[in-house]
């Protein structure tokens, strides 16, 4: 389906209950639907927004088209929790229905106050001649989880930024709010982030920008977190030169770990390298928040600008499961939450067999150490025709994912692999959702989050080989 302007940005009153169930029950019955992460009741999810503790839960929203899988008049859907794992969704929760976010309520980020919870978030705003102003625009949550907007922007893009101004994230610090957003220098068409300031989160003034290196043409997602006491800023740069840090995927996820920063002065101190969030497939717009001293991630397992096989059927996307961070050596260490343990099924242990499964319900988490000195390949996933591989090379010290089945996104490569130490046992461990598939490796060093779309359910080893391997069936 060919979607036009006018279908896109029509008021979510003019879509009738009926087509929305229609497009649920299709949603629901997809063959690739997950079950134990969040996803879209219909349409399409992108962005997490708003991740937070408030009132004895944690809450998620997600940016949401829920009328086809497009990028369309977008809203902010809402999910609690109070374990990280099990997810109730709550619904809509910020419509775009008021003059300043009438043609889409954007990304951004939550903070409790007192006995609520202020959201901040862009609103876009397009004239008759489809020129856009983005707003930043305020909201308040209270604990029955009833949401006012603010009556008026906050601040909006100046000269000096194009209409390219979006995805503030809202901190507290030394008695002042601050909000980073990403933006697009007006002049030079480069990416930044910018930094504002306020005393009251009424009034709003402008820092300055961070003194980064250039990165790109566009900043999406500015998120700034505490690591084991360490600053670390994560960001998306959109166009970002390879010479500065090599990546596969159309946009890179990236991070650095920053020895100081000063948001009062929009300046930071900086001597860790850009390094890569998540080596999978699709992985973008990852947020972050601290609870006391924990620091809680999660990403859109997604891509902007890439046609998903689901597309045909209405909806797209899903959210990854939450990672608990650390730090060591100045990289980070993503684990997943600890009560994702609660949803193992009675495990079964497999040594050193060629095949483990004839036949899963593709619902699992596969615990698997692959001993040194040999190589190892894997294919989940996997029928007569077709498989997802993993290939180890526990020789050299290298993992490889393999997705050379399917037509999507096939211009941006089928493999993508991490370098490991040489010599060493490989461990990992995978969740496998249906059409989501997320690898941590070596207790969490690195992670690959990616989607795929066979339909087979297999577990083998191409070939014998040396390793040990817990399998437990995943049930919410």
């Amino acid at each position: 389906m060919e979607w036009s302007k006018a279908q896109r940005y029509l008021p979510y009153d003019q879509w009738s209950a009926a087509e929305l169930l229609k497009l649920q029950a299709q949603a629901t019955n997809s063959p690739y639907q997950l079950q134990y992460h969040i996803r879209p009741q219909s349409g399409l999810l992108n962005d997490p927004n708003g991740f937070c503790y408030f009132n004895g839960k944690y809450h998620v929203f997600y940016q949401s088209f829920p009328f086809g899988a497009v990028h369309g008049l977008k809203s902010w859907m809402h999910e609690a929790s109070s374990d990280l794992v099990h997810w109730e969704n709550l619904g809509l929760a910020i419509l775009p229905d008021g003059k300043y976010d009438s043609h889409g309520a954007y990304s951004g980020s939550a903070i409790a106050i007192d006995d609520k919870l202020f959201l901040m978030y862009t609103g876009n705003h397009r004239d008759q001649n489809w020129q856009r102003t983005a707003y930043q625009l305020g909201a308040w949550m209270d604990k029955q989880n009833q949401i006012t907007k603010v009556d008026q922007p906050l601040f909006k893009n100046d000269q000096a930024v194009t209409e390219h101004f979006r995805d503030p994230q809202i901190l507290h610090q030394n008695g002042r709010y601050y909000a980073i957003i990403g933006a697009q220098d007006a002049q030079t068409k480069a990416g930044e982030i910018l930094v504002y300031e306020s005393l009251d989160l009424s009034s709003w003034q402008k820092v300055g920008r961070l003194n980064l290196d250039p990165l790109g043409y566009m900043i999406e997602c500015p998120n700034l977190v505490y690591v084991d006491g360490r600053p670390v800023l994560f960001f998306c740069p959109q166009g970002l030169d390879k010479k500065q840090v090599h990546y596969d995927n159309i946009y890179p996820n990236m991070y650095l770990v920053l020895d100081e920063i000063d948001l009062a002065t929009a300046t930071v101190k900086v001597s860790q390298p850009l390094r890569q969030l998540d080596f999978g497939f699709d992985v973008y717009a990852s947020q972050a928040f601290n609870q006391g001293t924990d620091c809680y991630l999660i990403s859109w397992a997604g891509l902007p600008d890439i046609t998903y096989p689901t597309d045909s059927e209405n909806w797209a996307n899903c959210l990854s499961q939450v990672k608990e961070l650390h730090l060591k050596d100045n990289q980070l260490i993503q684990k997943p939450a600890k009560a994702m343990k609660s949803l193992r099924q009675n495990g079964e242990v497999f040594k050193d067999q060629t095949s483990l499964f004839k036949q899963t319900d593709n619902q699992y988490e596969l615990s698997l150490t692959i001993d040194k000195n040999q190589l190892a390949s894997l294919e989940l996933a996997k029928d007569s025709t077709s498989s997802l591989k993993v290939k180890f090379d526990t020789i050299n010290g290298k993992l490889t994912l393999t997705r050379d089945q399917g037509a999507f996104a096939q211009k941006y490569g089928l493999n993508r692999a991490v370098n490991l130490e040489a010599n060493s046992d490989i461990k990992v461990d995978i969740f496998v959702d249906h059409s989501l598939i997320e690898i941590f490796v070596n207790g969490g060093q690195a992670v690959l989050t990616s989607r795929f779309f066979n339909l087979g359910t297999g577990i083998e080893f191409l070939a014998p080989c040396k390793y040990q391997a817990t399998y437990w069936p995943i049930v919410k």
